[in-house]
């Protein structure tokens, strides 16, 4: 008898080391099978990012008419500022040899000088790349905060809901420089609330950022509504109120994660819009950016400044791109299991 509970013992012991053994293996695979898939997504970022840097090394040599010509833009042409051009673009080399000096050049963040402003490109973009980042995130931050607010409050009301769709439809059908004027008219010159123009204080980021955040808010306040309502009725939505749980703890602890994985999709698609937007909003607040620096090189044919800011531009929108799916593999455990489950 001693001995058969003594065997039980060890056997019980045994498999208690066993079972312990294979959950924390299974724990170090899921932490690599997450790591892997986020260097995965970082990889495709450089790949795309090297892609847009190749295709401005392209779109000089296909351009039609003389690559010096096109560099000079409307600058005087002298036989020095040609041979200065030819050294500085290393145009008198095989076409191999130029395309790896500028792919070195930048990403040594080396992108020449503006033949228009006679100053370093990196200096002047960079100089402008502030204030339009800047109001991106502040736009996006709107976005987020009307887009939640909007669907935590109406999702599953009726009479809610149908009036945020309403307001919503209005926003997504306006053009965000359109609004901008009716905000500055407003606020700005009726109200005296906020500064017509400039960007000295956090004032005058308001409405910018809102004529700019609203309308993207109000499409992810869409998606966000209709999941939130589809998470409302899934069986563990019951369970948790059955708990006690009230109606707003419900849709912000347990349904808002489960929402959360379409709109942020969709949020990193129309994160590109933010920076087109920025462009327009800017020039219509009298804001300084990278909007008035590109309009300004493209009517001059100031082409350095010109691919200067369409590679960061680029940069930026692979950045976030890689953040919002590497937030997806945050909030979906499905798909940080998904190369665990296949590899077994």
């Amino acid at each position: 008898m001693e001995e058969r509970q003594i065997m039980t013992a060890d056997n019980t012991t045994a498999f208690d080391q066993t079972a312990s053994d294979w959950l924390s293996r299974r724990r170090r695979l899921r932490r690599n099978s997450l790591a892997s898939q986020i260097l995965v997504r970082i990889g495709s970022a450089i790949a795309v990012l090297w892609a847009a840097i190749t295709l401005s090394f392209i779109s000089i040599h296909l351009a039609p008419g003389d690559i010096v010509s096109l560099l000079i833009g409307e600058q005087l042409r002298t036989p020095e500022v040609e041979a200065a051009i030819r050294l500085e673009w290393g145009l008198d080399k095989p076409l191999l040899t130029q395309y790896l000096t500028y792919l070195l050049r930048v990403l040594h963040g080396d992108f020449g000088r503006s033949y228009i402003l006679q100053t370093d490109v990196s200096g002047l973009v960079l100089s402008q790349m502030l204030p339009t980042l800047k109001l991106t995130a502040a736009a996006l931050f709107v976005a987020v905060v009307f887009a939640v607010t909007s669907a935590l409050l109406t999702a599953g009301k009726r009479l809610p809901r149908s009036i945020a769709g309403g307001v919503e439809l209005i926003l997504i059908s306006t053009p965000s420089f359109w609004l901008g004027i009716v905000l500055l008219f407003i606020f700005s010159f009726t109200l005296k609330l906020f500064p017509v123009a400039g960007d000295r204080t956090f004032s005058a980021l308001v409405l910018p950022a809102l004529s700019l955040g609203l309308s993207l808010g109000a499409v992810i306040g869409q998606v966000l509504r209709e999941g939130l309502e589809r998470a409302l009725e899934e069986p563990f939505m019951l369970t948790v109120k059955s708990w006690g749980a009230n109606d707003f703890v419900l849709k912000l602890r347990h349904g808002l994660r489960h929402a959360a994985l379409p709109a942020v999709t969709l949020a990193g698609w129309l994160v590109g819009n933010l920076l087109s937007g920025a462009v327009i909003t800017e020039a219509v607040f009298g804001r300084p950016g990278l909007g008035r620096i590109t309009v300004d090189a493209v009517l001059a044919h100031d082409l350095p400044v010109v691919l200067a800011v369409a590679i960061l531009s680029a940069f930026v929108y692979v950045a976030l791109s890689t953040l919002v799916d590497v937030l997806y593999l945050l909030l979906d455990p499905r798909l940080r299991n998904r190369n665990l489950e296949a590899g077994h």
